[in-house]
């Protein structure tokens, strides 16, 4: 009974394991530089690819936020406008994302969930606000820092982002 038992608690502890992805592609508008280290909020696993890491709170109301993606090492990263979350195709996917400096990302729209923009809280880089499926904008980090963005008609519901830049 006891053997069972502890298989048991180990199967249930292993379960909270899981993993994060990342992608890239892409093309289009873009820009480069960029550098405002400002700092943020905690979740998220240390396993398969995400970690934690402090966002102040920013991703507190963005329901697919599941930690940090790393893609360092990457040339090119694409994240997803328009994804499956908050209730509806309103969330970036993925929405926290680490590279390095000198990456390329992209973001690229899936024509879901209406017309989204990405627009940078420090002001370092704005896309337009469109909503046609293969709509691109990239931008190029060339500063450290952590680079927090938001879709402007919809950040209250949570379509929310953020770069980590190594």
């Amino acid at each position: 009974m006891l053997k069972t038992m502890a298989v048991g608690a180990t199967s249930m502890a292993l379960a909270g394991c899981s993993s994060g992805g990342g992608g890239s592609g892409g093309d289009d508008s873009g820009g480069d530089s960029g550098g405002d280290e400002s700092d943020g909020d905690s979740g998220g696993s240390d396993s398969g690819g995400s970690e934690s890491m402090s966002f102040d709170g920013w991703f507190d109301n963005v329901g697919n936020y599941d930690g940090v993606v790393d893609e360092t090492g990457s040339s090119e990263v694409t994240v997803e406008v328009g994804a499956e979350g908050n209730n509806g195709a309103f969330a970036f996917g993925p929405a926290a994302v680490k590279v390095s400096k000198g990456t390329k990302v992209v973001w690229e729209w899936t024509g879901e969930g209406g017309s989204h923009n990405v627009a940078a809280e420090g002001g370092e880089f704005k896309s337009e606000t469109v909503g046609e499926e293969g709509h691109t904008f990239l931008h190029t980090f060339d500063s450290t820092g952590k680079f927090k963005y938001a879709c402007t008609p919809h950040e209250a519901m949570g379509m929310k982002g953020a770069i980590v830049v190594e």
